[in-house]
Parts: C-alpha cells; structure tokens; sequence
C-alpha cells in the first residue's frame, strides 16, 4: 500500500568503455618522417660518394694515357685547323674510343669548325667534352636493388682475369654498408682459390657463402643459393661464376644454363647480370660483351682495371657500341675504389679543363 514510500534501487550507471589500450608501433607520419630522414641521408651519402669518386678519378685517370694525349695536345693553344682535327682524332683512337666513335666526334667539330663555330682552341676543347659527354650520360645508370625481389639475383661473368671474384668482394662490402642483407654463391668451381677467396672474404664480413666441392655444376651452386637466400629472407643474392673466354662455346652456353636454373625458382632471376671488363683490354671489350650478351643477356657493366696504365676510352666505344648501363667502374684494390660511374667526372678527369692546363 504505500509502496511508493518505499525507497527506489537506484539505476546503475552505464559502464564506462574501457581504455583503448595504446598503439604499438609507429604512425604513418613517424613512417613518412623516418623514410624522409631515411631518402636524405642516402642522398647526403650519395653526394659524398660522387664527390670522393670525382677526386679520386682525378687522381687515377689524370694519368692515363688518353689524358696524357689529349692533355698535352691543349696545353700550348693550337691553332684551328685539320691539323688539330688530325692530331685529336690520333688521340682518340689510340686511348681506345674507337674508329666508328671517334669519326663521329671529328666530324661534328670539322663541320662546326668550317661554319666558325669555334672563336678559339678553349671553344672546341669545350665542344669535345659535350661530345664526349653525349655519349656517356645515357649509360650513366646506378644498380638499383629492388625490395620486392627479397632475394635481388645479381650474376656475375666476364673472362678469366677481369677481377670479377675480387669485384663480387667490393659490391658486396658497399652493400653492406647501404644495410643490405646479403649471401654469396660460389659459383666458380673451376678455380679451388676462387671459392676460398669468397669463404674467407665471407668470414671476415659475417656473410653466408654457398658453396659444394671443386668441379661441381655452377648450376647447381647458383639454385642452392637462391635456395638458401629466400628460405633466409636476405635482400641480394651474388652468384659469381668461372672466368671464361668469350670464344669458349660450351662454357658460353653453361651461362644460359644457370640462368634457366634459377628461373625456375624466381622467373625473375637473375635480376641483374653484370659482366665484368678489364678497362686495358681495349677494343676486344667489345667482341667479349657481343658473345656475353648473346649467351646470358648482360644487364650492366663494371669496367675495372682503370688505374694504372689504363687507356680509358674502351669506356666510350661500349657505349656507342651497345648503351648498355655502366654501373661502376674500378679505379684501385681497395673496396672503396670501386665506384659508381659518374659521367662528368670521368670525362673531366680525362681532359684539361682550360688551355695549358
């Protein structure tokens, strides 16, 4: 009866959601600043690479022969005249550009000379490096390593003597030092020393080397490789394989094979087939890359042997021939004299700046 006196239970209070618990990880603007710093710092590196690499070409090509030639052919102030042509084409052709190259570059500047192009011996020297230049800045073209490769499937060849195990060492170090992960297949299994070269190298850097006994199908080292680089989740794969002549046929073919082989792991593979060329073998390069090209379709170049006595024009007559990409080119023994080719300062190391200079 007088329940309305009664005291009503009072209505729970709706419960409050819980606290969302924080976020792991990262925000996509901590990503985008990361990459940003990530983009600069590699531009930052790059930038004092191609600095140290132009010093350093300097340095190394100043010396060389074609340098010696066209040097002191514009150390006096010629005269504008077919001399001058005769004597530039003289240089060129022996510092190893080539007949067909270097007829085109004297015929340019003969027809610009008749049409008084040139008001004096500073504008024609000032003509031939934008000739030159022309004809390296389309092959001017870094490696680059794709992360959706995982693993990037680089295949080394060249003939015996290039300094291509001794190449696979140095790219392997530079990328190391760009954080990449990375194994290494032993793949020359002709050379007993080639393969221990690579296991000590490998050891030294705390890089994994795929290897079977002397004599055993590069092939098969090149599929245990890749194997072995995907099931480890590294970035690159580096497959060296044995010097060989380019009139070698059957060892030609070999190439063909390991390149089928690792297809069948990744269609892909190899991602990047870099032949590897001694910079003073001069117009033999070209008939080396024609044969390679054939057998194993060649992506890139790295021409070493560049110091020394090297002539250096062997560099412009595989561009004109083929515009095939240079990726690096060699300038000494040590890692760091491996470096990526950079057009300008080639060309400037190898002529005068000015007149008498």
């Amino acid at each position: 009866m007088f329940d309305f006196l009664k005291k009503k239970p009072e209505k729970p209070e709706p419960a409050k959601p819980a606290a969302a618990p924080a976020r792991a990880g990262f925000s996509p603007d901590d990503l985008a600043r990361a990459f940003t710093v990530h983009q600069e710092e590699k531009a930052a590196r790059a930038e004092a690479e191609r600095a140290e690499g132009r010093e350093a070409m300097k340095g190394v090509l100043g010396g060389s022969l074609f340098a010696r030639s066209l040097g002191g052919l514009f150390s006096r102030n010629p005269k504008l005249d077919e001399d001058l042509l005769d004597e530039i084409e003289t240089a060129l052709i022996g510092a190893d550009v080539g007949v067909t190259a270097t007829t085109e570059i004297v015929e340019r500047m003969r027809k610009r000379m008749k049409a008084r192009d040139f008001a004096d011996a500073q504008a024609l020297l000032t003509a031939l490096r934008n000739d030159l230049l022309a004809m390296l800045r389309p092959v001017a073209k870094p490696l680059e390593i794709d992360p959706a490769a995982k693993p990037f499937v680089i295949l080394t060849v060249g003939v015996n003597g290039v300094g291509k195990t001794t190449t696979i060492g140095k790219l392997a170090r530079r990328f190391q030092l760009d954080g990449h992960s990375l194994m290494l297949a032993a793949g020359d299994t002709f050379r007993a020393a080639a393969v221990e070269q690579l296991k000590i190298w490998g050891e030294r850097n705390h890089v994994a080397v795929i290897a079977q006994g002397q004599d055993a199908d590069p092939a098969s080292v090149a599929f245990d490789g890749l194997q072995a680089a995907k099931a480890r989740g590294m970035d690159i794969l580096i497959a060296d394989t044995a010097g060989r002549l380019h009139t070698q046929q059957g060892l030609m073919a070999e190439l063909g094979k390991i390149r089928r082989v690792l297809a069948k792991l990744d269609e892909r593979a190899p991602h990047e087939v870099l032949l590897v060329i001694d910079g003073t073998t001069g117009q033999n390069a070209l008939n080396q890359l024609r044969q390679f090209h054939a057998a194993v379709r060649v992506t890139g170049l790295v021409v070493t042997k560049l110091d020394g006595t090297a002539k250096g024009g062997v560099v412009f007559a595989l561009a004109r021939e083929f515009g095939l990409p240079i990726r690096f080119i060699g300038l000494g023994e040590k890692p760091e004299d491996l470096r990526v080719f950079d057009p300008e300062g080639f060309v400037d190391a190898l002529l005068p700046g000015t007149l008498g200079a």
